[in-house]
């Protein structure tokens, strides 16, 4: 859903904000307004940093449903921390939790404190708090897909939490 405020003349820089037809959350709203799009990206999305997600799956995504309800999957992602590149694997009930328990196996604690997925401009983005235990900061991640967005936004909270 693309915001009708998305209508600016090329001379004016529309705001992140401007993406989305709904409020972002509280916290970013300032920022969100009062910033380009770029400029909004390059704090809340690092481009680099020490933590890099590679390859990521579920291994089970094809087991049916069982009549006891949701089930933990089995995820393998392939994760950087600095020079240091691994496999990972983690049961979880989906891929935010799995991704964190992968990166805390690895010594890089992100505790969730805040989620919000918002669609806008053809993608979903998702905002998300984490906390190392002793810091906290915002991110955010962008994909068409809403998982992947999620684990964009994990990632560059890690990044962010490692500045």
């Amino acid at each position: 859903m693309i915001s009708t405020h998305q209508q600016h003349s090329s001379a004016a820089t529309p705001s992140f904000a401007a993406r989305f037809d709904r409020p972002l959350p509280r916290e970013l709203r300032t920022d969100a307004h009062t910033l380009s799009t770029d400029a909004f990206l390059a704090r809340y999305t690092p481009s680099s940093g020490p933590v890099r997600l590679g390859a990521w799956q579920c291994t089970d995504a094809d087991r049916p449903a069982t009549r006891w309800g949701p089930q933990a999957r089995n995820y393998q992602a392939t994760i950087a921390v600095g020079d240091r590149i691994g496999t990972s694997t983690a049961a979880a009930s989906g891929p935010v939790a799995a991704l964190t328990a992968m990166l805390h196996d690895r010594g890089v604690p992100v505790e969730i404190a805040a989620f919000h997925q918002l669609t806008g401009d053809g993608g979903t983005a998702t905002f998300i708090r984490g906390s190392d235990g002793v810091r906290s900061a915002w991110a955010m991640g962008w994909a068409d897909d809403v998982a992947q967005s999620a684990l964009r936004a994990v990632i560059a909270c890690a990044n962010r939490l490692s500045e």
